[in-house]
């Protein structure tokens, strides 16, 4: 039986995959994450994803002996048809949640599976809506205090503390969360 290979070092990522029921490996790579300009947010995304897993497979594929299927996902916020990025700091936290603040936008995962006995790739984006109650200034500062928001893409982890500033979502809770594990297993089967 082929390995099942996560390249993330997202905690969450791992964390939906255990839950739904996955064995797997851990084997995380470093790429360049800086989006494309030349893409649409989607492509960017995806675009993203594919470097993810083109790095690890390339990685992978020299030191290891059996055959593995790879999985790899990048997770936007995107507003007004931008990217929002991981907050570089306290203040650009500050500026991305009081954008996202009584608005809707979208999360966007790009997720890219190759397989190395035959090469294949596939990739899929998953988009959820979410929608924002008003924040206030207070609201949001206190949120950054925290810490929560310093390392998600649009300063807010849904799972967590931030989960408070959404009013209701249309779409897969666990795409907000960085991995749609319906869009994974529906891309396993065609692999």
């Amino acid at each position: 039986m082929k390995t099942l290979i996560l390249a993330s070092e997202s905690p969450r990522r791992k964390q939906l995959l255990q839950e739904a029921g996955f064995s797997f490996d851990v084997a995380s790579v470093k790429v360049s994450e800086i989006p494309d300009k030349n893409l649409n947010a989607a492509e960017q995304i995806l675009d993203i994803a594919r470097r993810k897993a083109r790095a690890a497979f390339t990685h992978l594929k020299s030191s290891k002996e059996q055959e593995f299927t790879l999985i790899s996902a990048d997770t936007e916020v995107i507003v007004d048809g931008e990217l929002q990025g991981k907050p570089a700091d306290k203040d650009a936290a500050f500026r991305m949640l009081r954008r996202l603040s009584g608005k809707s936008h979208d999360v966007q995962t790009g997720v890219c599976i190759i397989d190395s006995a035959t090469g294949k790739e596939l990739s899929q984006i998953e988009t959820t809506k979410v929608f924002f109650r008003n924040l206030t200034d207070q609201e949001i500062w206190t949120y950054i205090e925290t810490g929560e928001p310093m390392d998600k893409a649009g300063a807010y982890g849904i799972q967590g503390l931030g989960g408070k500033f959404v009013e209701k979502i249309e779409g897969p809770f666990d795409n907000v969360v960085g991995l749609p594990v319906q869009l994974v297993k529906n891309l396993l089967a065609q692999i």
